[in-house]
């Protein structure tokens, strides 16, 4: 019953293989629940994501051994496997330049340069963008919104504009950056998971959000009466050029690893030069708490990667492709290979209140829909990260909407309705996959012919 199969042997496809999933699903998010009604504000952030998947671990090597898969050795490939090894190098790398580039100043730099001297009617455009660009530069919104927010409620206060509106437009360029930003964990794991580079993805995903941040720019104008504010004491302007570096030389194709570690050189030279007290100690302790931030992120990569094995050696994802294809009725449709690829990652970020873990877990089988209904890889990457950015930037009990209503004392129902940017560019990613383009329709007629 247990006989090992054979190497090339044929997967058979199993619902059964897939509860692993669901029992981490189960778990992460139930435990948020109990800690939330217990009054916890992060209650869904208790229970760490590495260890809510060690029982599902536990559950899909038994699965797979009694299917006759020999699991430490399926668990170990899917853990060491080339994508999700280079995505940990590059997540330590991040952590080491995000955190050598707080320490520097350049995030004061940025913030000061964009708010100083613009008129009351734009200040709202104006912190979107300095957010937007904050988060672009350090590929995540929680630390965009940890840095901005606090000068926001200083706007807020000094203007007379309401909170929510305030840190609706942080949120919401925070979710622009961090959906653009090429040395984002979310884009990384997208763009690896679907077999496509950086700056295709960044080319895909700037179509749809350009238009939905140019909307938003328009709509916050139109809101709020503001005084004149006093912007915070200006710094050195040379301190943005570590982010201008590095979003240049990724944008013009660069390896992501050659432009981290650019960007940590050059950041802990101007550092040197532009800070005080910041010397070669000061460099080498800021990348190593960077390095430290990012090991949670680093074990769930590793952890997702043996799960996702152990579940596809199990027939689980072949299950999973079979169900689609009944729901797209056999059809090679890409409009319906899209809307399942918005479908499983905007439910999957539901239950587990992260979009970098919702992306891990649904990437694979994402790539499986779009290679099975002619999605490319890039589109493909672009509908992964954008669902699950969106609904992560509307969620009351997600990281980001949590840590803007406790700085804020503003409810999180309240700023859910605030974050214009989400809205909008979920809005407009649909009408742009349902919207009947002359190409979309030739690709459909060859499909189908």
């Amino acid at each position: 019953m247990n006989e090992p199969l054979r190497p090339g042997a044929p997967i058979v496809p199993s619902a059964l293989a897939l509860t692993p999933l669901l029992l981490f699903l189960a778990l992460f998010f139930g435990a948020g629940l109990y800690f939330t009604a217990h009054g916890d504000a992060m209650g869904f952030y208790q229970l760490h994501a590495p260890v809510a998947i060690l029982p599902a671990l536990a559950l899909a090597a038994f699965i797979a051994w009694r299917r006759g898969i020999k699991p430490l050795e399926t668990l170990l490939e899917g853990m060491g496997d080339h994508n999700v090894v280079l995505m940990c190098l590059i997540f330590l790398l991040a952590g080491g330049f995000v955190e050598v580039s707080k320490a520097i100043g350049a995030v004061d730099a940025i913030v000061a340069l964009g708010v100083g001297n613009v008129h009351p009617a734009l200040l709202l455009p104006a912190l979107f963008v300095v957010a937007g660009f904050i988060s672009m530069s350090l590929g995540t919104s929680m630390g965009t919104i940890a840095a901005v927010a606090p000068i926001a409620l200083g706007v807020s206060d000094a203007s007379g504009l309401d909170r929510a509106l305030v840190l609706g437009a942080v949120i919401g360029g925070a979710t622009f950056g961090d959906n653009l930003s090429v040395i984002s964990d979310t884009a990384i794991v997208a763009s690896r998971t679907q077999g496509c580079t950086m700056r295709e993805k960044f080319r895909e995903n700037l179509k749809l959000a350009l238009p939905a941040a140019l909307g938003t720019l328009v709509l916050l104008g139109f809101l709020g009466e503001t005084a004149p504010v006093q912007t915070p004491d200006p710094v050195s302007p040379w301190l943005i050029l570590p982010y201008l570096i590095v979003l240049g030389l990724a944008i013009a194709g660069v390896d992501v690893i050659i432009v981290l570690s650019l960007g940590l050189v050059v950041a802990g030279l101007f550092g040197v030069f532009f800070a005080e007290d910041f010397g070669f100690a000061a460099y080498t302790t800021h990348i190593w708490d960077g390095f430290e931030s990012m090991v949670e992120i680093t074990l769930l990569s590793l952890l997702v990667g043996g799960l996702g094995a152990l579940m596809k050696a199990a027939g689980g994802l072949a299950w999973l492709a079979q169900v689609i294809g009944k729901f797209a009725r056999g059809h090679r449709s890409r409009r319906a290979g899209e809307v399942s690829i918005a479908a499983l990652s905007a439910t999957t970020d539901v239950f587990t209140a992260n979009n970098t873990v919702a992306i891990l877990i649904s990437g694979g089988l994402a790539r499986d829909v779009a290679q099975q209904h002619g999605v490319p890889p890039a589109r493909a990457a672009s509908v992964l990260d954008i669902f699950a950015c969106v609904t992560q930037g509307i969620l009351p009990y997600g990281a980001q909407i949590l840590l803007a209503a406790s700085l804020s004392k503003v409810s999180p129902l309240q700023l859910v309705g605030n974050v214009h940017y989400s809205w909008l560019l979920g809005a407009v990613t649909i009408v742009a996959m349902l919207w009947p383009s002359r190409k979309l329709k030739a690709e459909e007629a060859v499909a189908a012919g």
